[in-house]
């Protein structure tokens, strides 16, 4: 049984950071795919960032900004976030699966296995 575990989530004021974090139980990270993808109001769920083996994938609205980690040791997968924007404010979920081939990693539905989300809330 695969479970994750998102913790960190809070309330900044733009241009503030935070870190995430992914506890996987049941899962081993190390050569699978992991995502963090964010859920905001009246929008569709987007991936942030993928990290599939020994390379990572950010989307535009998040180069520069937002970095993703692992401990594979302590199964854990981290985003770092910066420079926080009130455009970032969403329910922020991990995502994983075997594998995410470059045509389908952004979709939300290729992913098999999802945390519950923790909501991250920038004021301007």
């Amino acid at each position: 049984q695969v479970h994750l575990a998102e913790f960190g989530g809070g309330s900044v004021q733009a241009g503030g950071s935070l870190r995430l974090s992914c506890a996987a139980f049941g899962y081993t990270y190390s050569r699978n795919c992991m995502a963090w993808f964010r859920h905001a109001p009246g929008k569709e769920r987007e991936g942030v960032v993928v990290i599939y083996i020994d390379s990572t994938y950010y989307a535009d609205s998040v180069k520069g900004r937002f970095t993703i980690s692992q401990d594979i040791a302590k199964n854990t997968l981290y985003l770092q976030m910066n420079s926080l924007k009130p455009e970032d404010t969403g329910m922020y979920y991990c995502a994983a699966d075997e594998n995410c081939p470059a045509a389908t990693r952004w979709y939300p539905n290729e992913y098999k296995y999802w945390g519950q989300g923790t909501q991250v809330t920038v004021s301007s």
